[in-house]
């Protein structure tokens, strides 16, 4: 069976959207039964409890997680709550562990479905298995490995499958953890539209704010739930405590939270689809002309420790015959990205003025 004849019909035994939630990492049974419980008063669709066992790391010597006495803890929630469970899995003696404790929900983490090899370990360990299994995108932004994960565990006969988009690194600072790069996101559900795709805000954002528009956004686009890190006491979290919230805050999320039934066929999905790209490349837009102005102040330093003048006429001719070029390569109207060469040259030439008179 192939990636995109599979029915994925699991989705439906949950109401939706579906919200998954609990803590970063499971620290002890008491962080663990009070976040449960406290889910669980606030009366929100929460139906799956989240907890991360096995921690992998950037770097050596930090908090790995509790490894596999964590797992008792998940089956009391089970057992007190009554939600179904969810761990991440990053190799085959987790995923034995996992089944032995009857976790429900297995998921692939970014630095694992990166690699080939480690998918292709957990994959032959899950072979057969009725559990659900979702996959996160990739730490870079490649397309291809992330189909390819989920094909793997096809390729092992598993069929409860579902994506997890939870942004792309960057080497660049901006104000998202891990940029959304929303076109990835949406090509793959393009070609596999039968693929449940849920957003993690969390890893998107790397705090607290902006969490309900990440979610909301990614409902307006066709999406069928999240996964958020809910900690009883965020603040003292042992692992990336800036972007837990607590389960009340969780609650106001999703009851503030709109779901588009028309879905990506509807004129309004559709609209949506477009829109969250365009909204994207903007962000991207002013990323890219923040780093530009940076450079122009570097340059503006330069030409005050050097007594130059800031206006280069041989400069502004070139950028002009650039951008003309650029216009004829790309169909665009050459008046228009002359404009807006201009535009960038004019702020360029005022930030570098300011460096000029100390402003």
């Amino acid at each position: 069976m192939k990636l995109n004849e599979l029915k994925n019909d699991w989705i439906n035994e949950f109401s939706q959207p579906l919200m998954i939630a609990g803590p970063c990492s499971a620290e002890s049974e008491t962080q663990m039964l009070e976040t449960a419980k406290r889910i669980r008063e606030t009366n929100a669709q929460v139906p799956i409890f989240r907890a991360g066992i096995w921690k992998p790391r950037t770097k050596p010597n930090g908090f790995e997680g509790v490894g596999v006495i964590g797992l008792n803890w998940l089956k009391k929630v089970k057992e007190e709550y009554g939600f179904k469970t969810a761990t991440e899995v990053a190799n085959a003696h987790h995923v034995f562990a996992a089944l032995e404790a009857d976790v429900d929900i297995l998921w692939i983490g970014a630095r694992s479905t990166v690699n080939p090899f480690t998918v292709q370990e957990i994959a032959m360990a899950l072979k057969g298995t009725d559990k659900i299994v979702l996959v996160k995108n990739p730490v870079n932004p490649d397309l291809a490995l992330w189909v390819g994960a989920l094909e793997r565990l096809v390729g092992q006969d598993i069929k409860k499958l579902g994506a997890i988009h939870r942004g792309f690194s960057t080497y660049q600072k901006t104000k998202y953890r891990n940029n959304p790069n929303w076109q990835i996101a949406l090509d793959f559900k393009s070609q596999f539209p039968n693929i449940p795709m849920l957003i993690d805000p969390s890893h998107i954002c790397g705090n607290r704010t902006g969490l309900a528009d990440i979610t909301q956004e990614a409902l307006n686009v066709g999406y069928q739930g999240a996964i958020i890190e809910t900690h009883c006491n965020p603040d003292e979290a042992w692992s990336d405590a800036a972007q837990q919230i607590t389960p009340e805050v969780l609650a106001e999320l999703i009851g503030n939270l709109k779901v588009r039934n028309t879905g990506l066929a509807g004129f309004d999905g559709e609209m949506g689809r477009h829109r969250t790209l365009i909204s994207d490349l903007d962000f991207q837009l002013i990323e890219l002309l923040s780093q530009r102005m940076k450079i122009s102040e570097k340059i503006g330093k330069l030409k005050k420790e050097n007594d130059i003048a800031i206006f280069q006429p041989e400069r502004w001719k070139v950028i002009k015959e650039y951008s003309t070029q650029k216009a004829i390569e790309t169909g665009m109207s050459q008046e228009f990205i002359e404009k807006v060469f201009k535009a960038i040259h004019e702020e360029s030439i005022e930030v570098q003025n300011n460096i000029m008179i100390d402003r």
